[in-house]
């Protein structure tokens, strides 16, 4: 039951992840950075802090009695992790967006998966799994299996999409945040942009390894409250608060530049444009985006911060964005082949879900 409730709660995580950038798609007159650092500003400042609020009280207590050690690497991966979404879009430049898309989420999610699992084969750590225990167990075998088949479904639907690209020459691709890329193919500098993007993406996951101290705090003082009712849905929201600072740091910066390059900064007075509405769209996507984490900590208190959370997180995002791209359209025109080949691959990437969720379900309760 807990397995199911885990993963359940990444569903709407990966639904809310893969479906944030919708309302941005309703503002009106403002260029990308502009709406970007204002939806930010609720994604990494103001919505975080609030979520901690209402969850766990006394949360800013919990931050001040951090040592500072925890507190600065929990932030440091969080500037990491913003320059992994800000690198995005030079992958898919190089690469193509399919082929870029994949190869960049596919490492994210392999990076982010295991990498925690070998530091802890290294810097032992009570109640941690690590990749010995993972490849040495029948539950662990089955969640690694999972990772394989996942990313053999990100190759399915990575193929699907450079046959898109070929079919529709006429069409004009943009990055994940709707900016026009060009096309200019270089794999040599392509795979190392989508290298660097996909391990300093997954950082997100190795900032809540290191700002787990304040994670388990809020778990215990809640536990001493609920004697007997399992672990706190909502503990890692205060780790969040911190992370996305670091986020925060990143985006603010190049929206700024971008801002002072592209001379943009009128946009957030522009009495031509729709202000009011352009700044509740652009609030509600920021929301929207949070709540995939909001949701990713209530999946990893029933599943723990192992390979299998993460491996869920980034599985239903791209099957949801795919499955946006298949309602909004955006495969009209293409062959049959390709059709079934993205299916193939959505399928595909469903399969690795269960398989995981199957892993989790043998895994044995740790007393």
């Amino acid at each position: 039951m807990q397995a199911i409730l885990g993963i359940f709660f990444h569903f709407i995580g990966g639904f809310a992840s893969g479906s944030f950038y919708m309302p941005y798609k309703k503002v009106k007159g403002w260029a990308w950075e502009s709406y970007w650092i204002v939806g930010g500003i609720f994604s990494w400042l103001i919505v975080p802090p609030l979520a901690a609020y209402l969850t766990i009280p006394g949360f800013t207590e919990i931050i001040k009695q951090t040592s500072g050690s925890t507190l600065g690497i929990t932030y440091f991966f969080g500037v990491l992790w913003g320059i992994g979404g800000l690198t995005y879009g030079l992958g898919v430049r190089y690469l193509g967006v399919s082929l870029g898309s994949s190869i960049i989420l596919g490492l994210c999610m392999v990076f982010g998966a295991i990498i925690p699992s070998i530091y802890y084969d290294i810097f032992p750590k009570v109640g941690k799994d690590t990749f010995s225990m993972l490849v040495s167990a029948n539950w662990g075998i089955t969640v690694l299996s999972g990772l394989a088949l996942c990313v053999v479904g990100i190759i399915v639907a990575g193929k699907a999409g450079m046959m898109k690209e070929k079919q529709l020459s006429q069409s004009t691709a943009t990055d994940p945040h709707g900016m026009e890329i060009k096309s200019e193919y270089k794999f040599g500098l392509g795979m190392f942009v989508a290298i660097v993007s996909g391990v300093l993406s997954a950082c997100f996951n190795f900032g809540l390894e290191a700002g787990k101290p304040m994670a388990e705090t809020a778990n215990e003082i809640w536990k001493l409250a609920h004697v007997g009712e399992g672990n706190f849905l909502y503990q890692n929201n205060v780790t969040y608060v911190v992370i996305l600072w670091g986020g925060l740091t990143t985006n603010f910066i190049w929206c700024m530049v971008l801002n002072a390059r592209n001379k943009t900064f009128a946009d957030y007075t522009n009495k031509k444009t729709p202000l009011l509405s352009n700044y509740i769209f652009a609030a509600l996507a920021g929301t929207t985006w949070f709540l995939q984490f909001f949701f990713y900590g209530m999946g990893e208190s029933k599943l723990g911060n192992g390979a299998s959370s993460w491996i869920l997180h980034m599985a239903f995002i791209i099957l949801v964005a795919n499955m946006w791209g298949l309602i909004l359209k955006e495969w009209k025109g293409v062959s049959k082949k390709t059709i079934l080949t993205i299916i193939a691959g959505i399928v595909i990437i469903i399969l690795s879900v269960l398989l995981v969720g199957y892993g989790n379900a043998i895994k044995p309760i740790k007393l």
